[in-house]
């Protein structure tokens, strides 16, 4: 995310301001990407309460695959109403969270629930602290700048949450 927080939001089509604000919580203020990726955490673990262990982790591969490329391209599009990176634009929060997710799920529900805490707190303070490469992924254009530091944030935390899963589950 950029530091652009005070460039004017002008007019943009409707479909790209729902889809790439995260169903408006980009919108929050204070701490927009933190809420988004709190929103994907939720849907996360409602899909995890309703779907077989094998249908949760396909549907968060597609989640994972089609919001990428989505997110990419509403991205771009919103770069050019609200400049670059505008701090709204929360989408990629939750694909870098959902990435962790997939080694989450374990039969026991309070387990799963640690492990997906784990995974949304580490994803966070990856994306915030940009460490590790994650910063020079904001270079490529086209919207995958603003998709690729996070979908990388996503996999350093999904490392950590595998450790943490070896360890306590």
């Amino acid at each position: 995310m950029s530091d652009n927080n005070n460039h004017p939001l002008g007019e943009a089509p409707w479909f790209h301001v729902i889809f790439s604000t995260g169903f408006g919580t980009g919108f929050v203020p204070g701490a927009p990407g933190t809420v988004g990726a709190f929103l994907a955490l939720v849907i996360w673990y409602v899909l995890y309460l309703v779907l077989a262990p094998v249908a949760l982790l396909w549907t968060t591969v597609a989640l994972i695959v089609v919001t990428t490329v989505a997110g990419a391209w509403t991205s771009k599009v919103m770069e050019r109403y609200w400049g670059e990176d505008p701090r709204t634009v929360v989408i990629d929060e939750f694909v870098g969270t959902w990435i962790p997710l997939l080694v989450a799920a374990v039969p026991a529900r309070l387990t799963t629930a640690i492990l997906a805490v784990a995974g949304f707190a580490a994803f966070r303070l990856i994306d915030i602290f940009k460490p590790l490469g994650c910063r020079k992924m904001e270079r490529f254009g086209n919207g995958w700048g603003v998709m690729l530091d996070d979908v990388l944030a996503g996999s350093y935390a999904l490392i950590i949450v595998l450790v943490l899963r070896w360890i306590i589950a």
